[in-house]
């Protein structure tokens, strides 16, 4: 399978986003991409309130991303919001092209100074779509902090992680993206393909976590395949799925983890 890693900077502005979506799924697909990841609130960056911009699922931004996989033939995997009972909205990633899945982010960032909960409700589900007949399991930002969220999508037929974020600048945030990423991949023995917002800049506007690029694919070993810096960039990488039952089978954590679960 290859994959493209669209590394944006999202404005908060849905309609310029939906141009920069057009732009990279078009080069994507010319790329011979199966997949094209883009991050959280690729509909909007969080420096506007993600309540003024929510909308449902089928509605106008998510629709358009749907006639663009299904124009290009690709499988396009991008961060939006949704509306959610009463005032909130769930944070919520779209997959579509070849197959459709919907990811409501479980694991709200209630940590280091934000309170993601206060305008977004926690998703009941975690979700796997298939694509070339190979499980890609979803996950969003903060998630990546819980190895079960991985452990279980593996143990539900999932060879790749897709993780979609925006990781919020700070002392030693790089590090720790870097760390949990590949740990995620080691826990669940599959490969993780991470895409992260552009890095804003120095200077953080108030109301909410934007990105430091950075975005990252590593195998089931832990390996490294691809980081990008901090700039938007759009970049492919290949991944072997059938990798993932050999890897499985020499380092079986994972049915240590069954084990646990009976």
């Amino acid at each position: 399978m290859r994959f493209a890693l669209a590394q944006l900077r999202s404005t908060i502005d849905p309609r310029e986003n939906l141009a920069l979506v057009t732009d990279a799924a078009s080069r994507a697909a010319r790329g011979g991409a199966d997949v094209v990841v883009f991050p959280e609130a690729t509909m909007c960056s969080f420096l506007r309130a993600p309540t003024q911009v929510a909308e449902a699922f089928d509605g106008p931004w998510a629709s358009a991303v749907r006639r663009l996989a299904g124009d290009l033939g690709i499988t396009i995997i991008a961060g939006m919001f949704t509306k959610a009972p009463g005032a909130r909205v769930h944070n919520t990633l779209l997959a579509t092209g070849e197959s459709e899945g919907r990811y409501d982010k479980i694991h709200l960032f209630d940590a280091l100074g934000q309170r993601e909960s206060e305008t977004v409700a926690p998703g009941l589900r975690s979700t796997s779509i298939e694509v070339t007949g190979h499980g890609l399991g979803l996950a969003i930002c903060y998630d990546v902090r819980f190895p079960t969220h991985f452990i279980d999508l593996a143990l539900g037929g999932a060879t790749v992680m897709v993780v979609c974020a925006s990781w919020a600048p700070g002392p030693g945030k790089l590090h720790q993206w870097r760390t949990l990423t590949t740990a995620r991949a080691m826990d669940s023995v599959s490969f993780v393909v991470a895409v992260d917002q552009a890095l804003q800049g120095d200077a953080e506007a108030p109301g909410g976590p934007t990105g430091i690029g950075h975005s990252m694919a590593v195998d089931p070993t832990g390996r490294v395949l691809l980081e990008l810096g901090a700039e938007p960039d759009l970049a492919f990488v290949d991944v072997d799925p059938e990798r993932v039952a050999v890897t499985r089978e020499t380092l079986p954590v994972l049915d240590g983890n069954r084990l646990r679960s009976l």
